[in-house]
This record gives C-alpha cells, structure tokens and sequence, in this order.
C-alpha cells in the first residue's frame, strides 16, 4: 500500500525509509489507544536495530551453530550488546517518548483514516490534510468534573488500597496500593497508567495513610512520574519513602481544606495519638471527602482503638453515603458500633482474590449487610468509579459494567 503505485524502481533505501515512515504514522493510532504512548525515538532506533539484528547478529548467530565456528557467537554478542548500550541511551534521553491521556474513541476512528489517508500512494489527493484528523487524539481531553462535583475512582490494586479523587482543578491520591516486585508496582503498572489515561499528568496532593507495604508500595513510582505538591501521612519523617520529597505533612485530626466545593477532612490520627510507629494500623489517615450532604470516608487501616476514637471525637461527622472498610474488612475493624454510627449506603471492601487474610472477613460482611448497605468487593467487582455532586451518587463497578468473558469469577 505505502510503496504502490511508483513508476520504476526506487532505491532501496528509499524503500526501506518509507516503510519505517508507515510503521510510525500507521502505529500512533494504536499505540494512543492502547498505551497513551509514542516513542519519539523509533526511527532512530530502528534504523541502527533492524539492519544490525538482521544483517549481523542473526547471521552469526547461525553461524556460531555450525561446528568450527563458534567463534562467531562472542561477536554476535559483542554485535547486540552494542546495540542495546545504543538504544538505552537514546531511551535516557528527553522526550523519547510521548505520554498522553487517552484518546476518546470517535478520534481514534478518525485517527486510523487520517494515517490511510497521510500513507495513500501516490495520486491521492491532498494526502498531507490527513493530518488533521490525528489532531483530536491529542488536542481532545477527557472532561473534567464539574465545580461541587468530584470524580473518585477505587483503584483494583489487589491486596491493598489506592483511591483517586478527581475535582474540577484538583487530584489527590489516597496511597499507592501493594509492591509487587523489585520493578514492579501498583503505582508504575495499575495507578500512572490509569491516571494518565484519565488526562491526569500530576498531582496536587498525596496522602498515606500509614507504612504498610500494601498501602505505599507504589509511592516511589507514582512520587517520580506524577510529582504530588505535597505529602500527607502518618509516618515518620525520616520514612525512605519520603525521603526527597519538597513538601511533608503530618495528617492530623482537624486539618481541612476545600478544592472547587469539595471539601476534604483528616479525621484522625489526632495530635495527642500515641507514639507513631510505622507500621501501626491506627496510626492510619482517616479522610473525609464531602459535597453538601454526600460524604465518603476513607479509613485506612484503622483498627478497634481508633474506630472508639472516632466514635468519641467525631460520631456526627462518621455518617457516610460510601465508606471504604477499614482494614479491607478484617474482623478486627468495623465494630457494631462503629458500622451503626456511620450507616453507609455503600461499602467497598478492597480485598484481593482469594487472599492468604480472607479479607473479608465472613462476620463483617455480615454485619455491613444487616446494617442494608450494598457490599462491593475490589476482588470480585473490580474497580469503583463513583461520580458525585451535590445532586447526584453514581456507582459504577468496572467488571459489572465491561463485563468479560476471562472476569468470570470462579467457585470459591
């Protein structure tokens, strides 16, 4: 298609160029669509690459198999360590590669006829005007939420917890989920991911809510791609999580701000708590997130002790319209006091299948269910997006709503 419809023979360099050139404006839109993403530096990297692997490191490679040559397999080494110490380093540079929200859908159908339209042979009319229908892939953003409305989203992170809430200007973090390797994270491979996607290229605020690993395992990755403002959290300050950052608080009962009519409250731990450890469940930032008579609180890990506390401290500010359980709902949270005192409407569990703490736990589940909330489960339901105004309460679980044939949940 690209090399069609040319009178003689074209050199092959000028093939090759061409096809490289396709290869790069036939993949942005599928590359947008599914990764946000371009690499800025493909060309390059493909013109030292593709020849070097196929007219040299295959070749001795081969070679190298035959009796009396193995000789030749140190230089096919030799031959592709030197063309990775290439390409790392063209990676290291900056702006290698182009990260951006997610395209909406109508512009990625017009994507896919603009770069046909660029790719046409010869005799095409007006070919460069293709361009323009790329253009709404990165000029067309996601909407934000409205002023008094708030966009929250309750990250499926696993065994752990992360939660994104969404203003008009504004995007807290409520910690960075469980760390899963040594390169591998919630914060580099679920929630940056998930919040570019979402036209989020940084944040304003991050808190954590305690030092357990399923709580800050993400941080380093989320604190080096999106770079919150500042830093909420219960641990110490000298934590190695913390340590570089600009801007470091302690969460403290009492501390209240507001983005665009939506206002935020810390709740607990109180200035007068027990020496903080770090690893301390009840040591955990208990958030409150309100819109006129809406509310949603964020516990943490909160366990008997800080529920009393609460229950003393604050009983008129624990109603809540959804509630994130405290302690992924072990048996050692959510006392009959405290689920009575806050009466949620919903409550969300975020569990991992079929995890080695049988989160949550049979009794609790049952205690929220007599109260008449609606139980939703991360492990089973996926995650929840909860859009929220002054008017309106709207839940959407991901896997109830894109349901897939490979989300089936299998018999306990």
């Amino acid at each position: 298609y690209v090399t069609a419809n040319r009178l003689g023979q074209p050199h092959w360099l000028k093939t090759y160029g061409k096809v490289q050139w396709a290869m790069m404006v036939g993949l942005i839109p599928p590359l947008l669509a599914l990764f946000q993403q371009l690499s800025l530096i493909s060309p390059v990297a493909n013109a030292l690459a593709i020849p070097l692997v196929s007219f040299v490191v295959v070749p001795l490679t081969l070679l190298g198999a035959l009796p009396l040559f193995d000789w030749a397999l140190p230089l096919a080494h030799w031959a592709l360590a030197l063309c990775m110490d290439f390409l790392q380093w063209l990676d290291r540079l900056p702006l290698a590669v182009w990260t951006q929200h997610a395209p909406p859908d109508w512009s990625i159908a017009l994507g896919v006829l603009g770069a046909a339209w660029i790719l046409a042979p010869h005799g095409f009319p007006l070919r460069a005007l293709g361009a323009i229908l790329l253009l709404p892939m990165f000029l067309v953003t996601p909407e934000k939420p409205a002023p008094d409305s708030a966009r929250i989203l309750i990250f499926d992170v696993g065994q752990g917890l992360a939660v994104a809430v969404q203003t008009a200007q504004h995007t807290l973090l409520f910690d960075t989920g469980p760390d899963f390797s040594g390169e591998a994270d919630s914060g580099n491979r679920i929630l940056v991911p998930v919040l570019r996607a979402m036209g989020i290229a940084r944040l304003d605020g991050l808190i954590l809510s305690h030092g357990d690993l399923d709580h800050v395992g993400g941080t380093a990755s989320v604190r080096e791609a999106l770079v919150p403002d500042w830093i909420k959290t219960s641990m110490a300050a000298d934590h190695p999580l913390l340590a570089g950052a600009s801007s470091v608080r302690p969460c403290r009962d009492g501390d209240v701000w507001q983005w665009e009519g939506v206002t935020f409250e810390i709740l607990h731990p109180g200035a007068t708590s027990a020496s903080r450890k770090q690893h301390d469940n009840d040591q955990s930032c208990v958030l409150r997130i309100s819109i006129g008579t809406r509310h949603i609180l964020l516990t943490g890990d909160i366990e008997r002790a800080s529920e009393a506390r609460l229950l003393k401290q604050h009983p008129d500010k624990l109603p809540a319209t959804l509630l994130v359980a405290p302690h992924h709902g072990s048996k050692s949270s959510s006392t009959h006091a405290f689920v009575f005192a806050v009466a949620p409407q919903q409550v969300v569990f975020t569990s991992g299948y079929r995890n080695r703490f049988h989160h949550p736990h049979p009794t609790v589940v049952a205690r929220y269910a007599r109260q008449g909330a609606e139980l939703l489960r991360s492990d089973r339901d996926g995650a929840i997006l909860i859009e929220m105004n002054k008017e309106d309460f709207s839940l959407e679980p991901w896997r109830r709503t894109h349901r897939r044939y490979w989300t089936h949940i299998a018999p306990e």
